[in-house]
């Protein structure tokens, strides 16, 4: 079984901004399996779909962004999954461009403060990720006041195309594989 983890906040007010990048992702891929991420456990809302031929677990935590290892770590455990190669994580990126996305095997946490606290409660980091650029054409004075903004109305048609793209990484990642996804999203 794989966990696809889409990070963000829970809750209406956060619904739209650019920290939720991950939670879209996980509903666009519910949608395509005609399901709704809802059933709540351990600190998450779930969905079971398959994508391919895996047996998913779709999974938004609702701890808030900093503590969304806590969910991650307790789901890992409910669900006995052993290797973390098998926990794609799904979040925003300051560092890329708006509309790009970047899949990668593992990294680090790259000052985004979920893949952080993932990192910290599983004791590693080699675990997949795609991560959606949210970076604007102009510098930002206040990071944290950026990322929990929305995006813009006008930008919402590059978010729906952006977010589907990595809904389609995902769908990649467990269907042919990381390098395939890599060299296809990258």
């Amino acid at each position: 079984m794989w966990l696809i983890v889409g990070l963000g906040n829970p809750g209406p007010k956060y619904e739209w901004t650019r920290h939720n990048c991950g939670f879209m992702v996980v509903d666009e891929l519910a949608r395509r399996a005609g399901r709704e991420v809802r059933a709540p456990e351990c600190q998450a809302l779930t969905a079971r779909v398959t994508i391919g031929h895996e047996e998913v677990l779709l999974i938004k935590p609702q701890t808030f962004m900093n503590l969304s290892g806590t969910a991650v770590a307790a789901l890992k455990k409910k669900y006995e999954i052993v290797d973390t190669s098998s926990i794609l994580v799904i979040s925003d990126e300051l560092a890329l461009p708006f509309g790009r996305i970047r899949v990668r095997p593992k990294g680090s946490a790259g000052g985004q403060n979920g893949l952080k606290s993932i990192i910290e409660k599983l004791g590693a980091q080699d675990f997949p990720r795609v991560r959606l650029g949210i970076a604007p054409d102009h510098p930002v004075t206040n990071a944290s006041d950026f990322v929990l903004g929305e995006f813009p109305k006008k930008d919402r048609d590059a978010l729906a195309e952006m977010v589907a793209r990595a809904a389609d990484a995902v769908e990649a990642v467990l269907t042919t594989g990381i390098v395939s996804a890599m060299s296809k999203y990258n």
